[in-house]
């Protein structure tokens, strides 16, 4: 198993159909133990059964990825009762629907700075602190979950390409700086997948259409395989790898039409 006897935080957690779930199902099948956060209190129960059936798991509620004070709050109390971790998957991303319904042209100020401090500021808050607080272990890895509207124009998709595009430049130089004490850091570009928060996006039907019939695989990735790939660079496997976009959209973004 290639997780065997690694610790992951998993960052973001909502439901069975996300793709963190995809990651926490192949990291712990491969051996991982497996630590959450989720959002809103109200929601403890909820997360609590959706995870479930990975044994010796734990859930921290963590309202606001992207404040500072709240983050080292809850990783001092998870480093406290669970140690150092081996490796952190970061899937925390938001914009408001208006944002995502109207022309870019038309994004507010304050809908730019909410996207890109919850989408992007959230995984550099992630990093700084785990450093601070001394949480990682040695060839501890960290992973994030992008997307291809980073560098092509999607339309609907708006100021979360924005915040893509700074995450995944915030990946590049998170990986020199964490470099130094041996640890790495990499994205992972899925293709687009039938989450909750797609379903903010507009046409995105139209989206999952496109991609099965241009991708040269002809069909849609699933939360299963990008789950698999996240396992992979969490693994010693990839030690080689950082600082890396890593496509798990059955080739699509190679298309030029």
């Amino acid at each position: 198993m290639l997780l065997k006897d690694k610790q992951i935080l998993i960052i973001g957690i909502r439901n069975k159909w996300s793709i963190s779930y995809g990651i926490a199902k192949s990291a712990y099948e491969n051996g991982a133990k497996l630590i959450f956060t989720y959002m809103g209190e109200e929601n403890k129960e909820k997360i609590e059964e959706l995870t479930k059936e990975f044994e010796g798991r734990k859930c921290y509620v963590l309202n606001g990825a992207s404040e500072d004070e709240i983050v080292e709050e809850t990783f001092k109390k998870i480093k406290e009762e669970n140690g150092k971790l081996d490796g952190i998957v970061h899937a925390v991303a938001h914009a408001n629907t208006e944002d995502l319904h109207n022309d870019f042209i038309y994004t507010s100020k304050e809908g730019y700075s909410h996207a890109v401090d919850v989408s992007s500021y959230s995984f550099v808050l992630v990093a700084r602190k785990a450093k601070e607080l001394e949480m990682l272990n040695e060839n501890a890895h960290l992973v994030t979950l992008t997307y291809h509207g980073s560098t092509k124009v999607l339309d609907g998709y708006n100021v979360m390409g924005v915040a893509k595009a700074a995450l995944e430049t915030s990946v590049r130089y998170l990986a020199q700086n964490l470099g130094k004490e041996g640890h790495r850091v990499n994205a992972i570009s899925a293709g687009p997948i039938k989450t909750l928060s797609a379903k903010g996006i507009k046409d995105f039907s139209k989206i999952i259409t496109i991609v099965e019939e241009k991708a040269p695989l002809h069909q849609n990735v699933t939360t299963t395989e990008v789950g698999n790939v996240a396992t992979f660079l969490l693994s010693n496997m990839s030690n080689s790898i950082t600082g890396q976009v890593i496509y798990a959209d059955n080739g699509y973004n190679i298309m030029g039409v």
